[in-house]
Parts: C-alpha cells; sequence; structure tokens
C-alpha cells in the first residue's frame, strides 16, 4: 500500500516555484548577473524625478497639518463602513434583527459624519 503525499508537498512545491522565479527576476534585471544589462547612468538619469514638479531643496522634513491626518482618519472610517456593508447585503436573508442592526451601524456612523461636517473636517480652504 502506497503511502500518501505528505499535505505540505503542495506547500513546498509553491515555494520551490516562488523562489526559482524571484531568483530568475533577478537574474534578468541585472541584480545578481550585472553583465546582462547595460550601465550607462548619466546625470539626466540619476537626478530625482518627482512627476513634473520641481525638486524643493529645504530637506526631507516639513510638517503636516492635523486636516491631512483628519482627512486621513474620516476615509479610513468610512471604507470600514462600505466594508462591513457588503458583506451584509450578500447575506441579507430577510432577516429583520440584521436588517435593524445594520440600520443602528449606519445611524452611528452618519452621527459620526455629521459631527465631523459640523466641526469643519471637509472643508479644504481654511
Amino acid at each position: 500500500m502506497a503511502h500518501p503525499a505528505s499535505p505540505f508537498l503542495s506547500v513546498l512545491i509553491l515555494l520551490l516555484i516562488a523562489g526559482v522565479t524571484a531568483l530568475i527576476i533577478l537574474v534578468l534585471s541585472g541584480k545578481v548577473l550585472p553583465l546582462l544589462k547595460p550601465n550607462n547612468p548619466k546625470a539626466a538619469k540619476l537626478r530625482v524625478y518627482e512627476c513634473g514638479v520641481p525638486i524643493q531643496q529645504e530637506g526631507a522634513r516639513h510638517t503636516y497639518t492635523v486636516r491631512f491626518y483628519l482627512t486621513a482618519m474620516l476615509f479610513i472610517l468610512f471604507d470600514v463602513e462600505a466594508a462591513f456593508l457588503f458583506p451584509w447585503a450578500v447575506n441579507f436573508k430577510h432577516a429583520l434583527w440584521t436588517f435593524g442592526a445594520m440600520l443602528s451601524f449606519m445611524a452611528t456612523l452618519l452621527v459620526g459624519f455629521i459631527y465631523a461636517w459640523g466641526k469643519g473636517a471637509f472643508e479644504w480652504e481654511r
């Protein structure tokens, strides 16, 4: 009677394929064997390119306003709301208590949205 293959054999094969693929990519890009890639740096190629915006020489450290972080937090809040709405919409089976739970969740988020709007969190020019 033959022994069944180890359940980790497929994981091992996947890791081997991933490692070989990574090695092939490194070799072809010239990181491991630089002979395959021509190296002719010019001043224009070595300059930093910031999407067409001229480089500012004031340094890498500058402060952001609190408004930037507030906008990021609001985005995360309403993105999480959408992440909770999709599974609920897919699994909604006409149960009244799930509809009530989602309405209470939406009401809580609506109160937070109205509060943020009242505080001026969505106004950019201030």
